[in-house]
């Protein structure tokens, strides 16, 4: 396979990415919409924790397409091989897709809370700092698309 041949098919993967995060995207943005509007409580009941579990669950999903197959299908087109997600926010950061690398690593370990369950006890905090960082996600995924 030529680098040029190699080149196409990483950006119909790009593509298709995209696309996938796109709707991944609107889907985070209705439930961040719904969930923005309701009031902070010491217990939500039952429909208001399912809208945040909604909520955080296409927070995890749309950042894991970000950083699983948007950014790593980026680096390969740019060529670039960063050995940790330390180093690929680094990275980020130096090419101005993020503002500062703190931002993405802060993104990473929301989405690794959620997906590891590691604060059962205390889901209002998640909740609350899923709704803070989902404004952030989405500057990502716009300066990525620029």
């Amino acid at each position: 396979m030529t680098f040029e041949d190699k080149r196409k098919l990483l950006l119909q993967q790009l593509e298709e990415s995209l696309s996938t995060l796109d709707r991944s995207l609107k889907t985070l943005r209705y439930s961040f919409s719904k969930c923005s509007s309701i009031k902070k409580t010491a217990a939500y009941n039952l429909n208001e924790q399912e809208s945040f579990e909604a909520l955080t669950s296409r927070f995890a999903r749309t950042s894991d397409i970000l950083t699983q197959k948007i950014l790593k299908t980026m680096f390969a087109l740019i060529q670039e091989n960063p050995k940790t997600f330390l180093d690929a926010a680094n990275l980020l950061e130096k090419i101005e897709i993020v503002d500062h690398a703190d931002n993405l690593l802060n993104i990473r370990e929301l989405r690794n809370q959620i997906a590891h369950e590691y604060v059962i006890d205390d889901l209002n905090a998640l909740f609350a700092d899923v709704l803070q960082f989902v404004p952030e996600l989405e500057k990502v995924v716009q300066n990525v698309k620029h």
